[in-house]
C-alpha cells in the first residue's frame, strides 16, 4: 500500500503516572497495540502530552538514539552522564545516543507536548559506544521556503543536529492553502505525523493526528484548503545494516 493512513484511534496508546502523561504511539512497543512495528531504521515513536506537571522517575537506555522534539511547552532532562537538570522548550531538540549505557528522567509541564522517537542506528556497533548527550535550540536550525511551503530542517542539509543512524531527514512543514509537490525518493519510506489541520497525501485525505506512510513514491503532492502543519520524517528502505528486530529474529 503506497500511501497508508493511521488514524490516532488505530495507534497505540500508552500513558504515565496514573494519566499524567498520555501518549499516542505511532509505532509502539508490542504491548501499546499500535497498528505498525518497527520498519527502516525508525523503532518507536510516541507523541507525548501532559495533563499536569510530572517526572518520569530515572530509567535505563542502551544502543539506540533517543530524540525529543517538544511540539510545546516545557521538558526538563536529568541523566546519569549528565548529572545536572536540563530545560527545553518549544521548537527544541533533543538527542540521547545510549551507546553502552546511560539512564535518564523527564519532567514534563503542564501541557508540554514532545514527540520522543527512538532510532536504530546499528546496534551492533553503538553498544560499544559511550554515550553521549546534545541540546539543540529551536533558533538553530534552517527554514526555507519551497513551493509555498516553510520548511524547516531538524536533521539533514544545513542543520547542525548530530546522529550516528543513518540515511534520515526530519522536516517540519508549515504548508499554505493550495497544491504543493514535491520530488520523492523511491529508495525512502516518507513517515508523516499531522500537526495541525487537513490535507491531502497523494490524494489520501488526513487530518490532525493522522500517522501517514508513503512508500514507493517519486512524488509528493500535498493539498490543502485551509493549510496544515506538518512533521515529516524520511528514512531509508533498507538500512544496510540489520536492525533491533532482525537481529533479535536471527537470534532466536
Amino acid at each position: 500500500m503506497p500511501v497508508q493512513i493511521i488514524p490516532k484511534e488505530k495507534q497505540g496508546y500508552g500513558a504515565f503516572n496514573g494519566g499524567e502523561i498520555v501518549e499516542n504511539k505511532p509505532i509502539g512497543f508490542p504491548q501499546d497495540r499500535s497498528s505498525i512495528r518497527p520498519y527502516s531504521n525508525l523503532f518507536y515513536w510516541a507523541h507525548a502530552r501532559a495533563v499536569t506537571d510530572s517526572t518520569i522517575g530515572l530509567h535505563p537506555h542502551q544502543g539506540f538514539e533517543i530524540c525529543s522534539f517538544i511540539l510545546a511547552g516545557e521538558i526538563r532532562h536529568y541523566d546519569t552522564k549528565l548529572k545536572e537538570w536540563r530545560s527545553l522548550r518549544t521548537g527544541d531538540v533533543q538527542i540521547i545516543r545510549a551507546g553502552n549505557g546511560i539512564q535518564h528522567s523527564e519532567w514534563m509541564g503542564k501541557d508540554a507536548e514532545m514527540f520522543q522517537i527512538w532510532f536504530d542506528p546499528d546496534l551492533t556497533q553503538t553498544l560499544d559506544k559511550p554515550a553521549s548527550y546534545d541540546d539543540y535550540h529551536a533558533a538553530d536550525f534552517p527554514v526555507n521556503m519551497d513551493d509555498g511551503v516553510s520548511i524547516k530542517t531538524l536533521v539533514g542539509a544545513g542543520s547542525p543536529f548530530r546522529m550516528d543512524t543513518p540515511g534520515v531527514e526530519v522536516l517540519r512543514l508549515d504548508v499554505g492553502s493550495g497544491l504543493h509537490s514535491f520530488e520523492a525518493d523511491q529508495s525512502k519510506i516518507y513517515s508523516a505525523y499531522v500537526l495541525e489541520g487537513e490535507l491531502s497525501f497523494n490524494g489520501e485525505a488526513a487530518k490532525q493526528f493522522d500517522f501517514v506512510l508513503l512508500t514507493d513514491q517519486s512524488s509528493i503532492e500535498l493539498r490543502t484548503m485551509t493549510g496544515a502543519k506538518v512533521f515529516l520524517i524520511s528514512s531509508p528502505v533498507n538500512p544496510g545494516y540489520r536492525t533491533y528486530g532482525q537481529l533479535r529474529r536471527a537470534d532466536s
